[in-house]
């Protein structure tokens, strides 16, 4: 199972905001894994998404931060009186909805100077309205490590996972295992995941190609299907790396 990434992080996020920031919002945990009494009687003033954390804002209580981890969900309900599903971590529920959390790695309250901390240790975000493109083409082309490794490391750039990795580096035509980039493909690799990253939030889904939504380039595939050669895959920084020996020749940077 793939972890979240951030472009369903960010729909996550839209979504429940839209529902819930505004209204008194009871908070709730089936499973009895997470103490809700802080936010009794309060309301979501903002639903907020970070790289691949969720963050609650409330009227009166500590920002509430989720992260699904590998297994995580949420299930929405049209019906906030339908009875939550068993193993329910959270159950955030409105006057007309109500969303279960089930199976998430973090589900905690955060203090101001943990959400401090947890802000910091963050890289810029493509899909957040103040990245800051320059630091993030520094962060990268500063990285020790190949482009590869550096785009899952969450304090080069908050969001990015195994999927987007293998598309945007076959978009950019770089290889996983460059050893480094200048500052030139790493503002071009920035300007794609900004672009690509927001359609795959619309969309539900990592759109790599808009005239076929449903389709990658080399993400878990055999064969390249731009020109069909066998994809080359290999371990790079602790999971599966997909390129094309030839739209991405091994070393090119």
């Amino acid at each position: 199972m793939a972890m979240p990434e951030g472009h369903l992080i960010h729909r996550h996020a839209r979504d429940q905001h839209a529902d819930l920031a505004g209204q008194p919002v009871q908070v709730s945990s089936p499973q009895g894994r997470f103490d809700p009494r802080p936010y009794a009687n309060q309301s979501v003033t903002a639903v907020e998404a970070y790289g691949k954390h969720l963050l609650y804002h409330f009227n009166d209580a500590p920002v509430l931060h989720v992260h699904l981890g590998m297994r995580g969900l949420f299930l929405r309900f049209a019906d906030p009186t339908v009875p939550p599903r068993r193993g329910t971590r959270l159950r955030l529920a409105g006057p007309e909805v109500a969303y279960d959390l089930i199976a998430p790695i973090r589900c905690e309250p955060l203090p101001s100077e943990a959400e401090r901390a947890l802000r910091t240790s963050l890289g810029p975000d493509p899909l957040r309205d103040d990245a800051d493109p320059v630091e993030a083409v520094r962060r990268l082309a500063a990285a020790h490590a190949p482009v590869g490794t550096a785009l899952l490391d969450q304090t080069v750039w908050a969001g990015i996972g195994n999927a987007w990795r293998a598309e945007l580096l076959f978009l950019a035509e770089l290889a996983p295992d460059a050893p480094s980039v200048g500052d030139a493909r790493a503002r071009r690799l920035w300007e794609l995941a900004v672009e690509y990253l927001a359609l795959g939030r619309d969309a539900g889904q990592v759109v790599s190609d808009p005239a076929v939504p449903d389709e990658r380039w080399v993400y878990k595939r055999e064969r390249c299907r731009r020109c069909g050669s066998p994809v080359r895959t290999w371990q790079l920084g602790g999971r599966m790396a997909y390129a094309c020996p030839v739209d991405q020749p091994a070393g090119s940077g």
